[in-house]
Parts: structure tokens; C-alpha cells; sequence
């Protein structure tokens, strides 16, 4: 699977010079309902149709920008974005994860409820190197008044550094296994707010229930279900402290459908009451 991505990544590579625009995404307004939100950058390049998505602008409005194709997303940590998925497209991501490096490949055509010819795969992450700067410098970007053309030169180094990722070595006793494992975590960190079970998880990654609940028996520190709760209570902390939503939109939009449900969750994990914890400095 990785030999797709590291095709992909070439041809992209040798097109570079026709990336006409790069869009950063911003998070200083509330994020519409059912964005995606996550702690880790994201590259999102357009590979054929029309990507339409929500997105925060200079002056603090929120507009619908359509990206097509040789034009690139870039979603710093905890900044947002709100896809509309009613189009044809082709779109491939790269996730920064704090220990893995996720690539997804997205097609979608419009009027159809699903998704094809999805293709996701996870290596490794090396921390301490020059990937850090690079992604870094593009998180500082948003904040210049002048992104171009370092905003190129940045992307296309990190995209290099992506295929030259994808074509090392496997980082010592890592298998299709842990790749696999690293992969899902990965999508479930991304996929938090929607209502995601380990069907449809399974059915996301051409593999069956009990291989996935076995996958996170061998390969976790916790139950699948305890690590989907884990994530929604993270995010539901930094909502708390972020946004001035109540209670039962904090609740909702971390993936949790009754208020009262989340409320004995949260506690039970922090010590705390979701409104406590909102409440300290």
C-alpha cells in the first residue's frame, strides 16, 4: 500500500511548480457543527474535481471555498475545516501525528452516499527531525503577511520528506500489523465527532469486526471502545476550554449523543464535571 502513496507523492512532485494556490485554514471563530478538528496537521491536495469546504477567512467570517485540482489545504493543529462531500472528487491527505504519518486517499462522487476507492496507510513518525521545522514554519505561516512563495517551498519539502519516509526501511520491529493498528487510531482521531462503531470502523479498512477488536487487544493499551472515549474526552477538554458551548454541545460534537451520558463519562475519567473542569485555571 505504501508504494501507491509513494507514486502518487513522485507524480505530485514533479508537477510541484503548477501548485497555484495554497489555502491555510484558521481556528480564532467557532467551527461550524461536524468539522474536522484535530490536534495534528493536516495537507489535504486536490487531485481531480471540485473540493468545496468551509473555512475560516482573514476577517474572522466563514465562507465556502472550492479547491480543484494543483490547488492544497493546509490545517494547522486544532485549526478546522467543513468538507462538503457532495461532489466528484479525488482528494489525498497527509497526517502529521505526534507518532505516526497517516496518507489517505479519498474519491468521492457526487449524488452517492459513500466513498470509493478509499486507501489509507501509516508509518512511523521520527521525532526530533526536519519534519518538525517544516511543519512548524507552516503553522507560523497563516500568521505572515506574505505566505508566498515560502508556503511552496515548504510544502513541496515536506512532501519529499513524506516519500522519502515512505520509502525507508520499516523503523525496527513495525509491521503491516502496528501499521494497521497506528492507521485506525489515526482515522478515529479524525472521525471523532461522527457516530463511528466498530463496524463501520471495520468496514473502513477491509477487515472484520473481531480482527479489529483483536487488533486492539494485541496492539493497544486499551479496548478499542475505551480508546474512541479516551479521544472524545480529550477533545471534549479542549472544547471546554476553547469555546463557550454548553454542555450539551460540547457533548455533540465530541461524538457523544446524550448529554447526561457524556456528563458520567467525562467525570469518570477526569474526577471532575465537565463544568469543574471548564471552571479551573
Amino acid at each position: 500500500m505504501g508504494q501507491v502513496f509513494h507514486l502518487l507523492l513522485e507524480n505530485l512532485l514533479s508537477e510541484s511548480e503548477h501548485v497555484s494556490r495554497i489555502v491555510f485554514a484558521r481556528d480564532q471563530v467557532t467551527p461550524p457543527q461536524f468539522s474536522y478538528q484535530v490536534n495534528f496537521p493536516r495537507v489535504e491536495l486536490v487531485l481531480s474535481g471540485e473540493y468545496p469546504n468551509l473555512l475560516e477567512s482573514e476577517d474572522k467570517s466563514i465562507n465556502e471555498v472550492i479547491l480543484r485540482p494543483g490547488e492544497v489545504l493546509y490545517v494547522p493543529p486544532n485549526s478546522w475545516n467543513k468538507p462538503n462531500w457532495d461532489t466528484d472528487c479525488s482528494v489525498l491527505s497527509l497526517l502529521f501525528g505526534k507518532r505516526q504519518l497517516g496518507f489517505s486517499l479519498v474519491g468521492k462522487a457526487k449524488n452517492q452516499p459513500g466513498f470509493y476507492d478509499v486507501q489509507k496507510h501509516s508509518i512511523q513518525t521520527r521525532t526530533g527531525h526536519s519534519i518538525d521545522h517544516m511543519l512548524n514554519a507552516l503553522n507560523m505561516l497563516p500568521k505572515e503577511s506574505v505566505q508566498s512563495p515560502m508556503d511552496g517551498y515548504l510544502l513541496k519539502a515536506l512532501m519529499s520528506y513524506c516519500q522519502t519516509m515512505l520509502a525507508a526501511p520499516a523503523v525496527g520491529t513495525r509491521n503491516r500489523v502496528e501499521d494497521l493498528y497506528q492507521g485506525i487510531c489515526i482515522y478515529i482521531q479524525e472521525n471523532f465527532h461522527r457516530p463511528i462503531t466498530r463496524e463501520t470502523i471495520a468496514a473502513r479498512f477491509n477487515i472484520t469486526p473481531n480482527h479489529l477488536s483483536r487488533l486492539f487487544r494485541q496492539q493497544g493499551h486499551m479496548r478499542m471502545a475505551d480508546y474512541i472515549t479516551w479521544v472524545r474526552v480529550d477533545r471534549a477538554k479542549f472544547m471546554l476550554k476553547r469555546y463557550d458551548f454548553r454542555l450539551g454541545e460540547v457533548a455533540t460534537r465530541c461524538g457523544f449523543q446524550d448529554v447526561n451520558y457524556f456528563y458520567r463519562v467525562f467525570k469518570a475519567k477526569t474526577g471532575m464535571t465537565p463544568s469543574e473542569y471548564r471552571g479551573i485555571d
